[in-house]
């Protein structure tokens, strides 16, 4: 699997969160080398605090396969999830997490703690990081950049 070209096409959904003036985050969920699902974040857009990139990356897949199991899917994601994503990555059955930048604040595919590859659940992520993590976290850091000199 080309890792790079489906990490591209997450940034690709990252940059039209950012069109939309969202945290630029952006997913994929790929199956048998299909893109099934994408996502990017839609909290401010959408009013809802649960519309991550890559909860709206499952729920697209989901709506494909016809099943909320994505048994050997792979799931793309600009950056690290947070608590919430870790459990939906979790719970939806996806086989593999790629994911391009760390995020040392909130993440919890390592960096705080690795809940997605931990054996107190009853499934396990494979876990792949660093996928172009440099752009993806210029992404985020010129996003953030820019908010504060707005302020």
């Amino acid at each position: 699997m080309d890792l790079e070209y489906f990490m591209n096409e997450a940034i690709k959904e990252a940059k039209k969160a950012l069109e939309n003036g969202e945290v630029p985050i952006g997913a994929v969920v790929v199956l048998d080398g299909k893109i099934i699902g994408r996502g990017h974040n839609m909290v401010e857009t959408n009013n809802h605090a649960f519309e991550h990139a890559e909860i709206n990356a499952i729920k697209e897949a989901e709506d494909y396969i016809g099943d909320w199991r994505l048994d050997g899917a792979v799931l793309f994601t600009t950056l690290e999830p947070c608590i919430m994503c870790a459990g939906a990555i979790i719970h939806s059955r996806i086989k593999t997490l790629v994911f391009g930048a760390k995020d040392v604040q909130r993440g919890f595919a390592g960096s705080i703690l690795n809940v997605v590859d931990d054996g107190i659940f009853n499934h396990r992520v494979e876990v792949v990081s660093g996928i172009k993590s440099q752009e993806c976290k210029e992404l985020i850091d010129n996003f953030f950049k820019e908010k504060r000199k707005k302020k």
